[in-house]
Parts: structure tokens; C-alpha cells; sequence
């Protein structure tokens, strides 16, 4: 009989990405455009006529879009094999309207993976990498407290439309949020689950009276 999957944390906020977590994985697909710097020979099939000729070089200077886990793979400030582009949702324009007011924007549909993918565009270089974590961190900070004021005023109701606005991550807080709020009623209401000993507790109880008998 197998086992239930038990959710493996992200740590695509740190440094590295956990590919055990299925999170991280799917994070990890999100297409960065990248400007090649040099030709990259047998890779044709990324040219829009790639059905003529899929096995020529991909010329300098190209623009594509590849996952996020190919370009990290890629890149290297020494060899200068390809150059990364911002994304447009963490360039100075989206910036700016996070600063204004980040509670009204929708970051599942800009990106459902907004601050992970956004913390591993950091490992490239760019002289634009403060004020992106800059931003993360601020936007995080201001939508922060409405989701958790949204999970604990939310009891027995369709929490869907709350919920639609939010990336993967405010998703898990808010689920965090929801689960706290049950606890607390069902404990309210006296249907928390009993206190029970432990079996270690039991072990060494019974293990006590037979020295005693002795």
C-alpha cells in the first residue's frame, strides 16, 4: 500500500531550490528570456525555422525563453555563454506599483510563483538585484497581514475568491491561517481531540510497578 505524499518544504528561497518539493519543481519550469553571447552550436531547434534546419548554430545575440533550471545551468559570468532579461513583473514599472499598494494586484496571474522564481533571478548578475529583493521583501511585508486577517474571518466559507489573487506561497500561509482558526473553534466548542499518555510514558510506568513488585 503506498504511502501519502507529505509535502516537502520549498527552498527556493534561500540559495538553492529543493528538488524534492514538488513546489520548487514546478517553480523551476517558469521561462526567463535570455539573450545568448555567443553561438551555441547544434541548437537550431530553438529558431523559429528550426523544421528547416534543427541542426544549426544558434547564432549570437538570440532571444528565447528557456526554464529557469536551464538558464541557471547556463549561465556563467566567466564564459559569458548567455545573458538573462528581467521579467517584466520585477522590472522598475511593476516595482513601482508594488511600493504604491501591493494588496491590489494579482500576483497568481503575474506569476504563480512570484517571490520563489523572484529569489533565484538573484544568482544572476544584475545591477538591478538589491532593489529586487528589496521589492520582494516589501511586498511581502504589505500583503502579509491582510491574507492572515483574511484567514481568520473566514470560518466555514468559500474561501476560493480570497484565495485567487494570492502566489503558491501566500497560498500555504493562508491555508496555515485557515487551519489555526478550525483548531481553535473545534477546541472552543470542546471537539478537540483527548489528551492521551504517551506509550513511552505507559512503558516506563509499567516497567516502575514491576520493580516495585520485585
Amino acid at each position: 500500500m503506498s504511502e501519502a505524499y507529505f509535502r516537502v518544504e520549498s527552498g527556493a528561497l534561500g540559495p538553492e531550490e529543493n528538488f524534492l518539493s514538488l513546489d520548487d519543481i514546478l517553480m523551476s519550469q517558469e521561462k526567463l528570456p535570455v539573450l545568448t553571447e555567443t553561438p551555441l552550436p547544434r541548437l537550431g531547434a530553438f529558431l523559429r525555422d528550426r523544421a528547416a534546419e534543427p541542426e544549426r548554430a544558434l547564432p549570437q545575440g538570440s532571444k528565447l525563453e528557456i526554464p529557469l533550471w536551464l538558464a541557471k545551468g547556463l549561465f556563467d559570468n566567466k564564459r559569458r555563454i548567455l545573458s538573462v532579461e528581467l521579467p517584466k513583473i520585477y522590472q522598475e514599472g511593476w516595482r513601482t506599483v508594488f511600493s504604491a499598494d501591493a494588496n491590489v494586484v494579482d500576483l497568481h496571474k503575474l506569476g504563480p510563483h512570484f517571490y520563489a522564481f523572484g529569489s533565484q533571478l538573484l544568482h544572476f548578475d544584475s545591477a538591478e538585484n538589491p532593489d529586487i529583493s528589496q521589492s520582494l521583501l516589501q511586498t511581502f511585508i504589505g500583503r502579509f497581514r491582510r491574507i492572515m486577517d483574511s484567514s481568520q474571518n473566514a470560518y466555514n466559507e468559500d474561501t476560493s475568491a480570497l484565495v485567487a489573487r494570492l502566489d503558491e506561497m501566500e497560498r500555504g500561509l493562508f491555508q496555515t491561517g485557515q487551519k489555526g482558526l478550525n483548531d481553535f473553534q473545534c477546541w472552543e466548542k470542546g471537539q478537540a481531540s483527548q489528551i492521551t499518555v504517551s506509550n513511552l510514558v505507559q512503558n516506563y510506568k509499567k516497567r516502575k510497578f514491576t520493580d516495585m513488585d520485585d
